[in-house]
């Protein structure tokens, strides 16, 4: 018995009674209609499986309506077959056109229409099981097609941050002073004491705290280069900004095949690092799932790459550092205890600028001096009232936020002396001096970014350059970003201005 639902449509009451009783003897249920307008509401109310239509019918034939079930979506692609005691080429042709499947001549053999709804019925079950199918590949490619590219954007970005590693952390380290920590303060001598006791221990991890802007990866660097492992690499690794889907793969590699997008083998951040150190910055926002991994690395320092069938042994010295409290993560279930103690076995504090704040003239003239040779300008004195304006200022930003306000004054300064109005510090509350401001140059003005740019294409370039300075509160590097040039050329400009 199939179930299947078939709609007779026959003006003439015998034929509908011998063809419903012939089918509902096979298992089929029947509908039935008088005429062609009845037959297209049934049709659309109960979506039969397949219409037997007859073709000589006094209110609607059934060539009209054949094509008006064709032409509803809703009936569309309900196979139809024509009976008619008409069956001349001409007839069959135009059955064909109107839609139909098929088409037997009157009087009918009951065995043939079995046989002929049948094999109807069976093309019809396999077309919608092909359609079907085709959908879901269709679905199934789409996605696949989806996370190829955005496995395949990550592994971009991820190999851009590979290639990047060295050039991007070496040149602003030594912006940063690689070579010698600036300053004479207390705090920084002990930092100093730190990294010359850890000199004859070049397998004991470090843990480096501190707010963001003091200088973490730079004594990550010095407790590299200074101790034993200074022949090997130094790879730092941002850990925030691995992409999570492939966090595994960029740690610890992959094998070419082991994931949709993986082809080529990979090596991780560890294998790279191998002889060397690894430095994991940011580690106090590593995922919970990845801090376990890490953690079975520490332990037996074996590395099993995605996809691999054995594990790889490395030499890795870990050096993290966190802006974050580790010991409100632990309690908060972020962040693994076992994973801290592993890491922590010698912990660096880096002090906030407002801690040592006798280093800040050290500091702007080291940073000066750095910036005034890009320009390729002599370094330009700092007034004294410039100095008692960043004596008195917090930093919340720390020395990477003294950087940026020596680069900007510099700029704005034309190359002269640095005084006070070229030093653009931010509102703070606790403001203990009203430094002498004089009136800002023109051309660094705030205001008036909303009139016509100049026409004149010199003009234009130091105009664009002037907002984009003032958008970013004068951070160079960003506003070369979004100008989309080389920061050296804001540097050119800003000399002739």
């Amino acid at each position: 018995m199939s179930g299947e639902q078939i709609l007779v449509v026959d003006d003439t009451p015998a034929n509908l009674d011998l063809l419903s009783r012939v089918l509902e003897e096979h298992g089929y249920r029947v509908l039935a209609a008088g005429g062609g307008e009845i037959a297209l509401t049934v049709a659309a109310h109960a979506r039969p499986d397949l219409i037997l239509l007859d073709v000589l019918m006094p209110d609607l034939d059934g060539y009209a309506t054949c094509r008006k079930l064709k032409s509803d979506p809703a009936t569309s692609d309900i196979p139809v077959l024509f009976i008619s005691a008409h069956d001349r080429t001409e007839d069959l042709i135009e059955g064909f056109r109107a839609g139909g499947v098929d088409y037997i001549a009157k009087p009918f053999d009951p065995d043939e229409i079995l046989i002929r709804v049948q094999t109807h019925l069976r093309i019809s079950r396999l077309a919608r099981e092909l359609a079907a199918t085709n959908s879901e590949l269709t679905r199934a490619n789409d996605e696949l097609q989806a996370e190829m590219r955005r496995r395949e954007k990550a592994e971009t970005a991820l190999q851009a941050a590979d290639d990047q590693l060295h050039l991007l952390s070496d040149r602003e380290s030594q912006r940063w002073g690689l070579d010698a920590f600036v300053g004479k303060s207390r705090t920084l001598g002990g930092i100093l004491g730190d990294i010359r006791r850890l000199r004859n221990f070049a397998s004991v991890n470090v843990l480096i705290t501190g707010e963001s802007g003091t200088g973490k990866e730079l004594v990550a660097r010095a407790l590299h280069v200074g101790g034993g492992r200074a022949a090997g690499p130094f790879i730092p690794v941002n850990c925030v900004a691995v992409p999570a889907e492939l966090a595994e793969s960029a740690f610890f590699g992959h094998v070419r095949g082991s994931f949709t997008g993986a082809t080529i083998d990979r090596r991780g951040y560890f294998e790279m690092a191998d002889g060397g150190t690894l430095f994991l910055d940011e580690i106090g926002d590593m995922p919970v799932a990845l801090q376990a991994k890490l953690l079975r690395v520490l332990e037996d320092g074996c590395i099993m790459p995605v996809g691999a069938s054995k594990g790889k042994k490395v030499d890795v010295r870990i050096v993290a550092a966190t802006n974050a409290d580790i010991q409100e993560k632990i309690s908060a279930g972020a962040f693994r205890r076992d994973l801290y103690f592993r890491l922590a076995q010698y912990t660096v504090d880096a002090p906030p600028l407002r801690q040592r704040k006798e280093d800040i003239p050290l500091l702007a003239s080291h940073f000066l001096s750095l910036f005034a040779t890009e320009m390729g300008i002599k370094p330009p004195p700092l007034s004294e009232a410039t100095l008692r304006t960043l004596a008195a200022y917090p930093f919340p930003g720390n020395v990477r936020e003294l950087k940026n306000l020596i680069e900007r004054g510099l700029i704005e300064s034309g190359g002269g002396e640095i005084r006070p109005q070229h030093i653009r510090l931010p509102d703070w509350s606790d403001r203990r001096i009203a430094a002498p401001v004089e009136p800002k140059p023109a051309a660094a003005a705030d205001a008036g970014w909303s009139s016509e740019i100049p026409l004149n294409m010199d003009e234009a370039e130091g105009f664009l350059i002037r907002r984009a300075l003032a958008e970013t509160d004068g951070n160079i590097a960003e506003a070369a970003r979004r100008l989309g040039i080389n920061r050296t050329r804001i540097y050119r400009k800003m000399k002739t201005v």
